[in-house]
């Protein structure tokens, strides 16, 4: 049996800002969290920077590596009878929603989605096992457009 190779699209770059605006936030609680315990072993622990160091690196790379990083490895195709969702690099997962499987459709759009131009689709199936699939970072027309192609095919298989 031949498996076919479906192209994949990437994310909006509004994803690409939102996973930044969202991994610089956790910097900076990582960052305010390092300075307070710096602050409380600045008694015990003389050494400057003990903890403040490797937090701050790590900080860097929450906020500023990572984000660009995970936008590039996230990938989708709508094929009208199928929707493709691929993320990950370490760990590779490539979900296939069969259309006909779908039982209800959410388009989502929280305010820092809002503010970039993107928002996320969200799929519900039939079974209990990763019963819901999420497809972030795509347009708000493009979400509503594979919703409605969706709801269309759904209501002509009835």
């Amino acid at each position: 049996m031949a498996i076919d190779i479906v192209p994949l699209e990437p994310l909006e770059r509004g994803q690409l800002h939102v996973m930044r605006v969202r991994g610089a936030f956790t910097a900076l609680v990582l960052i305010g969290l390092a300075v307070a315990a710096e602050l409380i072993l600045a008694e015990r622990f003389p050494l400057p920077g003990l903890v403040a160091a490797p937090v701050l690196l790590i900080a860097i790379w929450v906020g500023l590596i990572a984000p660009s990083r995970r936008w590039r490895h996230w990938g989708y195709a709508f094929t009208g009878s199928e929707l493709h969702v691929a993320h990950g690099w370490l760990f590779q997962v490539h979900t296939i929603v069969p259309v006909v499987r779908v039982q209800h459709i959410d388009v989502a759009q929280g305010p820092l989605q809002r503010a970039f131009g993107v928002a996320t689709l969200v799929l519900h199936t039939a079974g209990t096992d990763a019963s819901t699939v999420g497809l972030p970072g795509i347009s708000r027309e493009t979400a509503e457009d594979i919703r409605d192609s969706i709801r269309a095919r759904i209501g002509s298989a009835q």
